[in-house]
């Protein structure tokens, strides 16, 4: 007879685990190209974000890293890093004026130092995007 292992205490509000499955990336190269289109961009070090607001209820993510970065595995390494940061970031990505979520792609024209500067950096980015999203939805309803 086998035994269940005791969970792990957690705090409230905590979710179980932090994953990052399918249905959080972008797939299809119509929402690459939606995400280009809304032409709302923030770049800063080797990372650059592209946000186009959805009514989906979770935040995507879609990456798009060139052969600039380096070598195959060197490209590879680079992803694991952003997916990463994004998983951790992702419960606290803002919200959209008009509800919803955002699709995020992230272009790299070079690596990030490390998994600390990476989430710092693509926390940054989103931030500021999502503050021009604002403004935008602002401007457009003549509240600007």
């Amino acid at each position: 007879m086998r035994t269940s292992e005791p969970e792990q205490a957690r705090t409230p509000g905590e979710p179980r685990r932090l994953v990052y499955r399918p249905r959080h990336r972008l797939s299809h190269a119509s929402e690459y190209d939606a995400a280009y289109a809304h032409k709302l961009r923030k770049s800063a070090g080797p990372l650059t974000v592209f946000l186009v607001p959805t009514g989906r209820d979770e935040p995507r993510l879609g990456l798009s890293v060139g052969r600039r970065v380096g070598k195959a595995f060197e490209r590879a390494r680079t992803k694991r890093l952003i997916r990463e940061a994004f998983r951790r970031l992702a419960a606290g990505i803002p919200i959209p004026p008009s509800g919803g979520s955002y699709d995020v792609v992230v272009s790299a024209r070079g690596r990030p130092e490390g998994m600390q500067t990476c989430r710092a950096l693509l926390a940054t980015l989103i931030d500021r995007a999502h503050r021009e999203q604002v403004r935008r939805s602002e401007k457009a309803d003549g509240r600007g």
